[in-house]
């Protein structure tokens, strides 16, 4: 969680006026917060963070507007916004709890990643065709691309295997992978021999 610095209103009186505006608003709002998180642990959590951003916000506040539907509002977007995030948030196990077997099994239930359309067209092509259109390639584009697409290597594993510069290695693939494309369309235009 990051500390934001609460910045001193203009205004002397303005930390007493929010307190006595949203102190009678606290139950009603831990209540609200309940509903939308389900425990009261994190509902309490929301609610401090409303209060802490309403706070900051408060200059904001128009004089003679709703400040309970404004609270509520806060609520509910530091409700949506923390939501978000945890769905971003990648799932945590702790290690001890985790055995090689688990990891084979889940691995083996995850659905594989779509590729690349340069990939699954690389797929569908006899390795034949692929060995010689790699062959074609200058030999810098090809260890740079084999390297970094075959062997799944970084730009900068890449790098330091072939002890030249990163940009150099992003370039090269960069460059390999058109030409290695252009060998492969001609390769799948070319007319199919046909046997006697």
């Amino acid at each position: 969680m990051t500390v934001k610095s609460v910045p001193r209103p203009t205004d002397p009186d303005a930390a007493a006026r929010f307190a006595r505006d949203a102190q009678p608003l606290f139950d009603a709002l831990l209540r609200r917060a309940r509903g939308l998180t389900k425990t009261t642990a994190d509902a309490e959590d929301l609610v401090q963070d409303t209060m802490l951003h309403a706070f900051i916000g408060y200059h904001t506040f128009r004089e003679g507007t709703d400040f309970k539907a404004w609270m509520y509002r806060i609520l509910y977007n530091r409700w949506v916004s923390t939501y978000r995030a945890k769905q971003r948030r990648p799932q945590e196990v702790p290690v001890d709890d985790v055995a090689e077997g688990d990891l084979a099994s889940s691995a083996t239930r995850l659905p594989s990643a779509a590729g690349s359309a340069e990939a699954e067209a690389l797929n569908r092509l006899p390795d034949h065709e692929i060995r010689s259109a790699m062959a074609s390639l200058p030999a810098d584009f090809r260890t740079a691309l084999f390297y970094a697409a075959v062997q799944g290597h970084t730009f900068a594993e890449t790098a330091t295997i072939l002890n030249i510069p990163r940009g150099t290695v992003m370039s090269r693939v960069s460059r390999g992978r058109a030409r290695l494309r252009a060998a492969l369309a001609e390769s799948a235009h070319a007319p199919i021999a046909q046997s006697a």
